[in-house]
């Protein structure tokens, strides 16, 4: 059975050993309580949870907590409160008719590999990491690699970092505007530090300005304004109601603080239906209220013993449908897009319980360079350190998010600079952007969707500026919104002639949209967005004037997109039984059958999930 605190494997493998029971721990609990904490409760655990509850119940609830339990910390903007109890007070909770929801306060993790050189697996009781074999890439050439010019440095854009803090490195020095502590239970301003050091590296990916390189590893924001907030300790671990906090506290001070961007480079297993998932809710507060949240898709996409790719292994908050979930590609230490591929380790959709298609995007995520400090965690790692002094190199979907937040925050920059302040992209303006300018890689599985490897391609930082300055982002709802014509491909050297194609198209849930889409301005770039109505669709907008993306979808009265997709092998979503059916009649993929569990392939080859608790790799 899966603990919160060990990092789960690749695949989700101990997610997927209890997921049989899931459903029925649900109805047994009356569908208040995620899987954790509905296993938990008859087994008699002691667990620490978020506890969300009905307006105004708070305090009622919270002076409820016995003698052997504590509260941890108020959610109050959430509704929510963090709280260690034994299973009889837990019990007492799930029965009680104030209470919406009780989730675990999962100990979140970061998304990297700390041993960057050597093909390595290392397990402990806090931590599992796996490596790749690449050499290192410097700044400028990934700067070249996504087409940004010295005009692109996210001039003033503020970018808050969720994470393990951020040292006041030369590389950021002047940089960091405003620094907060939650690991104590409160937002404490504190001056700024790193202890495990994963947020430094994060924070040089972005705005590094290679003071201490000679401008070799420079981030992809190098004029960003970085607002650290601290959620994890020394050992790059912490809780879920911290992360929560953070969020909402960027939300609440977007204004004071000017954060434009929210980095969550961490993230710990799917528990729970993104609908109830406190985490992930929080999320899409801070997108409803404008901000731009990038997620790492997680480490998962690989079997760490066999070296096998697989599915699923998409973590929260990379589940969240409004965030910009992003996964790692390996770009060979080359400027070159054409010999790029989906990191192995990258982890692939779709999302547990909901199906959701995701990542959005992948960006480089391998053998990243950026800064660090000796008095870290990872800086104290000498098989991490490079060529210059006070630098460090990791992998993985943290760098990968890290370096896509910069792209973000040098789109924001665009948009100022040609539109000004007034003229503002909406978070679903920049993901539809960032997915639609992609350029696609090579399919390396024509069994499987591309879209739950890559999302729509490799991100083009080149590609969604260029898309970014054409439009117009107060054009009226249902008209072009291009002020100047835009060609469709992207030039970027070492390609070949040179152009490259953008992907010209958008996943979104559980839809693929082709076409001009992304260059009118529509209801679903629009602010507010309501996930899942009564039938489980999603709703983009507000009253009568929206678009409906879940068994169709409406634009005008110009497409209408089935819920029934093909892609070679096809996918069909949400079917009578509530399940998804993958590929042909012998070699599918079955969510949610009668034994709730995922079969995967034919009969005499295939894998097993949550089937008597267990997972049969091969045959």
């Amino acid at each position: 059975m899966f603990k919160p605190v060990v990092c789960f494997a690749v695949l989700l493998t101990s997610i997927s050993a209890s997921t049989a029971l899931a459903q029925d721990a649900y109805i047994r609990r009356g569908g208040k309580a995620d899987k954790e904490v509905s296993e938990g409760v008859p087994a008699g655990k002691r667990l620490r949870v978020i506890i969300s509850h009905d307006a105004g119940a708070s305090a009622a609830l919270k002076s409820r907590v016995g003698k052997t339990g504590r509260v941890k910390r108020d959610l109050g903007s959430a509704g929510a409160f963090s709280a260690e109890m034994d299973a009889k007070e837990l019990d007492a909770y799930i029965k009680d008719k104030r209470v919406r929801g009780i989730s675990v306060d999962a100990r979140m993790h970061t998304d990297q590999f700390t041993s960057p050189t050597t093909l390595t697996t290392t397990t402990t009781s806090t931590t599992t990491s796996t490596s790749t074999t690449a050499s290192t890439y410097d700044g400028q050439k990934l700067r070249t690699t996504l087409g940004l010019s010295s005009m692109n440095t996210g001039y003033s854009v503020g970018v808050a970092i969720i994470d393990s803090g951020i040292a006041q490195t030369p590389d950021l020095r002047g940089r960091i505007s405003a620094f907060y502590d939650f690991t104590s239970g409160a937002a404490v301003a504190t001056m700024p530090t790193d202890g495990y050091g994963h947020g430094t590296h994060i924070a040089g990916l972005i705005a590094g300005s290679g003071a201490s390189s000679s401008g070799k590893y420079v981030g992809t924001a190098t004029n960003a304004r970085l607002i650290g907030l601290k959620v994890l300790d020394a050992t790059g671990a912490g809780y879920t109601s911290d992360v929560i906090a953070a969020i909402d506290f960027a939300r609440t001070n977007k204004a004071a603080l000017g954060i434009d961007v929210i980095n969550l480079s961490l993230g710990h297993p799917i528990f729970e239906s993104a609908a109830t998932d406190p985490l992930v809710q929080a999320v899409e507060r801070a997108v409803d209220a404008g901000i731009v949240v990038v997620v790492a898709a997680g480490n998962y996409g690989m079997n760490p013993v066999t070296g096998e790719i697989g599915y699923a292994g998409i973590s929260s908050p990379g589940n969240a449908p409004s965030a910009l979930t992003v996964g790692s590609l390996r770009h060979k230490s080359t400027a070159s897009r054409l010999d790029d591929e989906v990191s192995p380790f990258s982890s692939r959709g779709p999302t547990w319980y909901d199906g959701f298609s995701k990542p959005d995007i992948i960006a480089p995520g391998q053998a990243l360079v950026a800064t660090g400090t000796f008095a870290s965690t990872l800086g104290s790692r000498p098989e991490l350190r490079v060529d210059y002094p006070g630098y460090i190199k990791l992998s993985g979907t943290s760098m990968a998010a890290g370096v896509a937040s910069g792209v973000v925050a040098d789109m924001i920059e665009a948009n100022r600079r040609n539109e000004g302040y007034n003229s503002v992209l909406t978070p679903n303006t920049i993901k539809a952007i960032l997915q639609y300018t992609a350029i696609p890689l090579p399919d390396a599985d024509l069994s499987t969707p591309s879209a739950l490897e890559q999302g729509t391609g490799g991100i083009n930082a080149a590609g969604a500026i260029a898309l970014t300055t054409a439009i117009e982002p107060t054009a009226p709802a249902g008209t072009p919104w291009l002020e100047t014509g835009i060609v469709q491909y992207t030039y970027l050297p070492g390609t070949g002639n040179g152009y490259l194609k953008w992907s010209q198209h958008i996943v979104w849930g559980d839809h693929i949209v082709w076409g001009d889409t992304a260059l009118w301005s529509l209801e679903a770039w629009a602010q507010h967005i309501v996930w899942g109505d009564d039938d489980d669709h999603i709703v983009w907008g507000d009253d009568d004037d929206h678009i409906v993306w879940g068994d169709n979808f409406i634009q005008g009265t110009s497409l209408v997109l089935d819920s029934i997709l093909s892609w070679g092998h096809h996918i069909v979503w949400s079917t009578d039984d509530d399940h998804i059916v993958w590929g042909d009649d012998d070699d599918h993929i079955v969510w949610g059958d009668d034994d709730d569990h995922i079969v995967w392939g034919e009969d005499d080859d295939h894998i097993v999930w949550g089937d008597d608790d267990h997972i049969v790799w091969g045959d």
